[in-house]
């Protein structure tokens, strides 16, 4: 692809997406080990104790190894849960292994809502996030629908904040060179692929 971040945000996320949904279960699941063998040792995935990821959907990097890995630990993990109302919130809630989900309404897998287990997002350690494209200064392109954004907002509006660490996972297929950043875009710290790291300078 060359130069895909010209191109508009819809169309490079047509693209991009394209690109994650056409690697085949093979290279899928290879891509998953790679991402896990990056991770799996670094000090930012030992040291943390409230560990948020996500389940895989269209083509995303698979972070399940990790999430098990993490829960063998003894870390609290946390899945992403939709609110009904309004429809554009975002929840992150703890897990337990072997943990039953149920579909949102985009059909993604989640724990069944409970409050009790909900924990709000500046007290998590680190956030793995999906994403559709990164580049290597923190920019993240998502779905389109700004639930990441939303939930993370308060980030955006200061210059430097300890916690949660934000990373982005992702198949190298997914970097452009650069993406545009919208005013609400919250920059991640970092990227990580089923290959390399990209920190953000």
């Amino acid at each position: 692809m060359t130069e895909p971040a010209l191109l508009p945000r819809p169309q490079l996320r047509r693209l991009l997406r394209q690109a994650r949904r056409a690697l085949t279960p093979a290279q899928q699941r290879q891509a998953a080990h790679g991402l896990y063998k990056q991770l799996a040792q670094h000090p930012l995935f030992r040291r943390a104790k409230h560990i948020a990821l996500y389940l895989p959907n269209d083509g995303e990097i698979d972070p399940r190894l990790l999430l098990r890995a993490a829960q063998r630990r003894g870390k609290a993990t946390y899945l992403p849960v939709l609110s009904p109302w309004p429809q554009t919130k975002m929840v992150f809630q703890r897990i337990h292994p072997g943990e039953k989900m149920q579909p949102n309404r985009f059909r993604i897998p989640e724990p069944r809502k409970n409050i009790a287990r909900q924990r709000k997002v500046w007290t998590l350690d680190l956030v793995l996030l999906p994403l559709v494209g990164f580049d290597d200064a923190g920019g993240r392109l998502g779905m389109g629908g700004g639930f990441y954004d939303r939930s993370l907002a308060y980030l955006a509006r200061r210059k430097q904040w300890r916690k949660p660490t934000l990373l982005g996972l992702a198949h190298e297929c997914q970097k452009v060179e650069r993406l545009a950043q919208a005013s609400w875009d919250v920059p991640l710290q970092g990227t990580v692929s089923d290959r390399q790291w990209y920190i953000a300078g």
